[in-house]
Formats: structure tokens, sequence, C-alpha cells
């Protein structure tokens, strides 16, 4: 009975050890492929009546997800419904945030600095904030181009990178080869194609919107350098200068851990991380056709033009 025993309880062992271990691509690197979610209702930033307090406990995570999940839902929220479904635009069915907090019940996905907040905005950055406001409240309805990248359909500021959990559309899709990885994200619709391999970024001249990414692997992590940020997108306050380091680790089958590293000294008073842990999805990704029926768009500029000529007259 005891070597009975003894075996069923190798074979317990060696089940739960091939389950922890991530499966691995022909190349030897764990294989990173698949869909995955980053769906959560932890925040970016720790909420000010959780200052000090790292983690929640199992039973406050499990009052903390109730309470926001129910402060989330719109249609419960509504007062005035039909004023409300105008300045909010959807009802519940359309949003997918999650339900619960990460695994770990930390109070913010930011890891560093401690208290869970990013760093203040440096007297440039700050200078340079307050002047784009001001410009966008004098020229946001002179045209198309003056309008967010994000309600042009471009860039959307969770997308990635960094890959940050939104309001809905929070799946990516990782295609991995030898050479070079994609991460193809659901929400707006691009698709960053990462050379692996040590191959030099582009030249300081060159800006793209979404920058300029590079990878490498440091054992079982994969490693994604992106600079060459355009001064249109910006991350938090963050500028041309920025340099952003993200870490793709996977822990389980099922769990990817994400993390990235904010470093732009001419934006931040100092450099920060976030951590989140992301889940396999089943998917599938739908096609995020932005542009079609984009009314808002047409309507906004339309509006601005009749107010012109009604002040005109």
């Amino acid at each position: 009975m005891a070597r009975i025993l003894a075996i069923f309880a190798f074979v317990l062992a060696a089940i739960a050890a091939d389950q922890q271990t991530p499966p691995r691509a022909p190349d030897g690197h764990p294989d990173l492929q698949g869909i995955w979610s980053n769906a959560t209702i932890t925040p970016l930033e720790r909420p000010s009546d959780l200052a000090g307090k790292q983690t929640l406990t199992p039973e406050e995570a499990t009052v903390y997800e109730k309470q926001v999940v129910d402060r989330n839902n719109v249609d419960n929220n509504r007062k005035e419904k039909t004023e409300r479904d105008v300045a909010l635009a959807y009802n519940e069915v359309w949003y997918d945030r999650g339900t619960k907090v990460v695994t770990s019940r930390r109070t913010s996905l930011i890891v560093d600095p401690a208290d869970g907040m990013i760093p203040a905005l440096t007297p440039e950055a700050q200078k340079r904030v307050q002047e784009t406001q001001t410009w966008i409240a004098e020229h946001a309805t002179d045209g198309p181009e003056e309008r967010s990248l994000a309600e042009r359909c471009l860039v959307w500021r969770t997308a990635g990178p960094p890959m940050l959990p939104g309001p809905y559309n929070n799946n990516f899709q990782i295609l991995q080869t030898r050479d070079q990885v994609v991460i193809f994200s659901e929400m707006i619709h691009d698709a960053r194609v990462i050379p692996l391999g040590g191959s030099p970024h582009l030249a300081s001249n060159m800006r793209q919107w979404i920058g300029d990414s590079r990878g490498h692997w440091e054992r079982d992590t994969l490693v994604v350098d992106t600079t060459n940020f355009s001064g249109k997108y910006s991350l938090r306050g963050s500028d041309q200068n920025l340099r952003l380091t993200e870490r793709f680790t996977r822990v389980s089958p099922d769990t990817l851990l994400y993390e990235f590293a904010v470093d732009d000294p001419t934006a931040f008073t100092r450099p920060w991380t976030v951590q989140i842990p992301v889940t396999k999805s089943q998917g599938p990704i739908y096609e995020y056709a932005c542009h079609e029926g984009n009314y808002a768009m047409v309507d906004i500029l339309a509006g601005a033009r009749a107010a012109e000529k009604k002040t005109a007259k």
C-alpha cells in the first residue's frame, strides 16, 4: 500500500510540475504565442483611499471587486436615462473591463515607485503639457488633424506600447518565429513587428507614433526595447525621449507576466515600472473597424462650423 501511495504521489507531482512548465518553441525559447487578455479592475495608480496599502487581503479583494464592478456599471448608475445615454455613448453590454483584481492583489499596477503613483512631471514637461492643453482648447475643432490620435483611429493609449487594460478590447495576440515576434492588438488594429537578434534601432531622426521596437531573449524572458517615439504620442506626459522596456515571461501555460519600465528623464522626475499578469484567452480577436460609422468626427467639425457661422451673424 505504501508503495502504491508513493507512486500515486509521484504521478500527481509530475502532473503539477508539467502544468507549471511553459511550452517551448522549436528554437528552445518559451512559446509566447496565443491570444492573451490583460483585463483587470486593478487601477494603474493606487487610489487615494488605499494610500499606503500595497496589497489587499483575500477578503478585502472580494469586497473591492464587487464595489468596483457595481460602480463601473453604467446601466446601474444612470440618473437621467436619455441624457446619460448620450453622454456615455455605450451601455454596459459593450464594456469588458474584467471583474477581478490582479492575482497578486496589489492595489496598483505600478510596482515602482512603492507608493503606486506615476512620478511627478519635470518642470519642462509641466510647461509642455500646459501649452498643449491651451493650444487644444483654442484649436481643437480647426480640422480633423487637431483631433486626438484615438478619435482619428490612429493610436489608442492602452493598445501599446505599453499595453494597458482599458474599457474593452483587452486582447492581444502574439505570433513568434526565431527571428521576429509580432504583437497584434485588438484595440484600434496595430501590429508590432519586432525583430530579434540585436539589430540596431532606426536613426534618431526617424520617429513613429508607437516607436521603434527591438527584441532579444534574456534566458526565458523576451525583452523588448522601444525608442524613437514621436512627440505626437504621449504616455501620461512622456515626450519623444521616452524609452520603454517591456518584459514578457510565461510563468505558466495560462499566465504571462507582462512588465514595462518607463524611462524619460525630460518628462518624469524618475523612472517607473508596471507589472500586469495576463491570462490565456480563447479569443477570437475581432476586427476593430474604427473608421466605420465614425460620425462623431464629422459631427464635431460640422457643429463647430455651424457655431462659427452663428457667431459671425
